[in-house]
């Protein structure tokens, strides 16, 4: 992390958040000097505005920072990353009335997160204070895996291909002690994945599935990512404009990292199961084509209708791995359709679960840990545009309308005994202007909403304690 959290030291400078309302309070806090320069600058307490308060001698007395009122409808906690390349080099804390000073802080290293693979890094000016305990290694680890999975995501396909996606989740897998089994290459058609191996083949690198295993108790929770390093269309070729955010095609499988290496850090009693299809969709005289006819790891023959509808494939024999086990839980998450941004844009990703409770469950964790979800329906007489005439069901539909929900009914075809602990979130993972807590650039959306629920279904029982092996 670009800008670290340390002890308190008694000497940190205090980032006064406060609410338009609360700012006369606030203001009365202040030494003279400080007041007095507020009023001269008209600070408010607006949400978003900033002030550098001034001491007596010209040095910095505290930071000023307005925030939403708890109960506006627009609240936004992670506000005060605001801050991020806003303050001078130094030691702060974040102080306020009812203020959490853990959000403000998440927010702040969320915002403050730059991508610096291919330039030199600038050295930590700023540290941010709080004290130990488990809610600041709660947010270290939150911030940790979500830089880890904007990594992934903004890295060019070039140096994040199906080789170095493998070793990267690899490498977290043995940071934690978790198993890993990879199937790649022909053994994909020897071991039963054919769509995967159809998918990939195209690719000068071979496609792949992985397998990591997490835990020897608790419930079992199996996360699905879709790791497409590079979409081209495939012989459906996408036209270069389209293909211009494709290194971020593998958003899912990140996204699904992202979430486990919380749940590994903090060690929740589950049985994790991570699975990564992991492919390349490229051009080549081995490509597959529009018409050809495959069968999947569920018995299903599928018709391709278009090669650009590649991430539906490689999920379907991955969720029927998944599947087998029967899972307490099996989400999936894919950057899959552009229909979805369609109806939700790209901050709001899309929910689809069978399960009512399960979906409120859901859409109650995504608002508490301010990663949000919008449920679209999986609406049974829209599965018949899946129809094939010659297979048993086609990847695309006949026409251009629901294209979301009619991704997510294809994938629903793979998932027979776990269905009603089954979600499937497509998601976006890329911002195109920077906002709090979220930079321009690649990012990870519903990793920190699967953490909450987790933590709020297992929190009462005991860590695993011995990792198995």
């Amino acid at each position: 992390m670009s800008h670290p959290i340390g002890d308190p030291t008694g000497g940190s400078i205090p980032i006064l958040l406060t609410t338009r309302a609360g700012w006369p309070q606030t203001r009365a806090r202040l030494a003279p000097a400080a007041r007095a320069f507020a009023a001269a600058t008209g600070f408010d307490g607006a949400p978003g505005a900033h002030l550098l308060a001034p001491d007596v001698k010209g040095g910095l007395a505290a930071v000023l920072f307005g925030v939403d009122a708890a109960d506006g409808g627009r609240a936004n906690p992670f506000l005060p990353g605001k801050l991020a390349g806003l303050l001078p080099p130094g030691r702060y804390r974040f102080e306020g009335e009812g203020v959490d000073a853990h959000a403000a802080a998440l927010g702040y290293l969320l915002s403050a997160y730059r991508f610096g693979r291919y330039r030199k890094p600038r050295a930590a000016a700023v540290t941010l204070e709080l004290p130990r305990g488990p809610a600041r290694a709660r947010i270290e680890a939150i911030a940790a895996a979500v830089t880890f999975g904007r990594d992934l995501i903004n890295t060019p396909t070039n140096d994040l291909g199906p080789d170095a996606l493998e070793k990267a989740a690899t490498a977290l897998a043995r940071k934690h002690g978790a198993r890993t089994n990879a199937v790649r290459g022909a053994d994909l058609l020897k071991r039963n994945f054919p769509l995967v191996h159809a998918v990939g083949k195209g690719a000068s690198e071979a496609p792949r599935i992985l397998d990591v295993k997490w835990g020897a108790k608790g419930p079992k929770v199996t996360l699905v990512g879709k790791g497409v390093c590079f979409d081209t269309g495939g012989l459906d070729l996408k036209p270069s404009a389209a293909m211009l955010l494709m290194k971020k095609d593998m958003g899912g499988a990140a996204t699904a990292l992202a979430a486990a290496s919380m749940i590994m850090q903090a060690e929740l009693p589950v049985r994790l199961r991570i699975i990564l299809p992991i492919v390349e969709n490229s051009v080549s005289a081995a490509s597959f084509r529009p018409g050809d006819v495959y069968p999947s790891r569920a018995g299903l023959t599928v018709e391709i209708g278009n090669t650009d509808a590649e991430g539906r494939l490689i999920l379907a024999d991955a969720l029927a791995l998944a599947d087998a086990d029967e899972p307490d839980l099996l989400f999936d998450f894919a950057t899959l359709t552009g229909a979805a941004r369609v109806a939700l844009g790209p901050d709001l990703p899309a929910l689809f679960c069978g399960d009512d409770a399960l979906a409120a469950e859901i859409a109650a964790a995504g608002a508490a840990a301010a990663d949000p979800v919008w449920r679209l329906p999986l609406w049974a007489p829209y599965d018949g545009q899946i129809e094939s005439k010659v297979a048993d069901l086609n990847n695309v539909a006949g026409g251009p309308f629901a294209g979301a929900i009619v991704a997510a009914l294809f994938l629903q075809r793979f998932v027979r005994k776990s269905r009603g602990n089954w979600a499937h979130f497509d998601v976006y993972n890329w911002n195109q202007r920077a906002m709090p807590a979220r930079p321009e650039g690649g990012d990870i959306q519903a990793a920190r909403l699967v953490f909450e629920l987790l933590q709020r279904r297992v929190g009462g029982l005991a860590p695993r304690g011995k990792r198995a092996k």
